[in-house]
């Protein structure tokens, strides 16, 4: 798989920030961050990313589902620094957005992940309304 553009490796461009601690459950019998633990790091910030965006009000009668989820592991990442997740928003389309995620310890990338979330609506894929869109927009990738 290639490595993200490097535009993308840019803290910078990401309007939304989560520390986590890393635990010492996280290494794995190599000394370094688990893949799976990366992962789960991801998940929390996503989540948190979505809570900042209001979309449990913003969305109203519809919902969010991840369709896919896609990462790429840069660097080695060890116990117990702690780590930032950034997070934004790089393309909305009609029913769905793209999330961008780049997960950063001791100033290097170590983990950078693109998820697509799905608007839900009656179990099919809706169009996103379009004060949620305006919500979006705001949360987008800087230049």
């Amino acid at each position: 798989m290639a490595r993200p553009d490097a535009a993308l490796l840019d803290p910078a461009r990401y309007p939304f920030a989560h520390q986590i601690t890393t635990r010492f459950a996280d290494i794995d019998p190599n000394q370094h961050l688990n893949n799976v633990a990366l992962a789960a790091m991801m998940e929390d910030a996503r989540v948190r990313f979505n809570l900042a965006l209001g979309s449990a009000i913003k969305i109203g009668e519809r919902r969010a589902m991840v369709a896919s989820v896609a990462m790429d592991y840069l660097s080695q990442g060890h116990f117990p620094d702690p780590v930032t997740v950034h997070c934004g928003v790089e393309r909305t389309g009609n029913s769905s957005w793209t999330v961008v995620q780049l997960l950063i310890q001791s100033g290097r990338p170590v983990a950078f992940a693109r998820s697509v979330l799905v608007a839900i609506a009656d179990d099919r894929p809706n169009p996103i309304a379009e004060d949620y869109r305006a919500v979006l927009a705001q949360w987008t990738l800087k230049e």
